[in-house]
């Protein structure tokens, strides 16, 4: 900057910040302004009606029900998925032993890496039909189908998986889980490769067993990753809308009786069916708050001293 390059990087910034305000920002300034009126969607005459939507979103019992519910997802999606997705990289990069006694990925783990990123090829509208298939009440689905072969459930009564309220959401769960434990897998694998097989080779000499190699030396030196997917899976359980309004019933989702409702679900009922757009848009902006919320909280509640070899 002091020998004049501060044009130079001016320039090479000037266009992408310009792109970013435009099409960032911006629409978040006017989602935030529309959710201050009473907006109805159709038309650009609306009246400024201050804190009234978001006075009303504590009324609204639908969306409360639905913070909830994001707030399962939030819980338990995390959670599950980076605890197989660490138990699965582990496996396959130290969880077994070479011919020389040394420490190496179980038998087939190249296989393994393989079969668990599969599903991360797949897209989310091609989850949602797939595992609609699997839930399926009738005689062909899947589960139902194994669940019947089994003794576990009666033929003419099989589960109604995506409508009954109990277990609506698991089900959900699961698809998130299956879908996102491959991508982690790899991404934990490719940080626990760059682990020397030094430190593991003297753990196992002085008698450290799996899990003690996991928990005191996996673990610890991949908390970075863990962190970054702890993230990420906090920011897509706050969503969740392309499988709930896809695989479930109602308007865009939400279904059994508004057992599976998320914020997002509700907010795009309300902009494009009830034309209540300025009350969607500060479902928006409460949406865009708790988000920020909730990376900034899993940001400092995994923070941790750096571990370097």
């Amino acid at each position: 900057m002091r020998k004049g390059q501060h044009r130079f990087v001016a320039g090479f910034l000037l266009f992408p910040v310009a792109l970013y305000l435009i099409f960032v920002i911006w629409p978040y300034i006017q989602t935030i302004g529309y959710s201050l009126t009473d907006w109805k969607g159709q038309s650009q005459t609306f009246s400024f009606v201050g804190l009234d939507n978001y006075t009303k979103l504590l009324q609204d019992d639908i969306f409360m029900g639905a913070i909830w519910h994001n707030i399962l997802f939030l819980v338990f999606i995390p959670v599950i998925t980076i605890l197989l997705a660490l138990f699965f990289a582990f496996m396959v990069n130290a969880g077994g032993r070479g011919r020389s006694g040394g420490v190496s990925g179980v038998a087939g783990s190249k296989y393994y890496r393989v079969i668990y990123f599969f599903p991360q090829v797949l897209s989310l509208a091609i989850m949602a039909v797939l595992f609609g298939a699997v839930y399926r009440s009738d005689g062909g689905g899947m589960l139902n189908g194994v669940l019947i072969e089994l003794g576990l459930v009666d033929k003419n009564n099989p589960v109604e998986w995506l409508n009954e309220p109990n277990f609506v959401l698991w089900a959900l769960i699961a698809v998130v889980v299956w879908h996102g434990v491959g991508f982690y897998l790899v991404l934990f694998s490719a940080a626990m490769q760059s682990i020397p097989r030094d430190v593991y080779e003297a753990a196992l000499i002085d008698g450290a067993g799996r899990a003690q190699s996991f928990f005191r030396i996996t673990l610890p030196l991949l908390w970075d990753s863990v962190q970054t997917a702890w993230v990420y899976l906090g920011i897509a359980a706050m969503d969740m809308f392309i499988l709930v309004s896809t695989m479930t019933a109602g308007d865009y989702g939400g279904g059994p009786d508004h057992h599976s409702e998320v914020m997002s679900t509700v907010m795009m009922r309300n902009f494009l069916l009830y034309g209540r757009s300025g009350y969607a848009c500060a479902m928006g902006v409460v949406m865009l708050v708790l988000t920020l919320i909730v990376s900034v909280v899993m940001l400092r509640a995994t923070r941790r001293e750096r571990i370097e070899f």
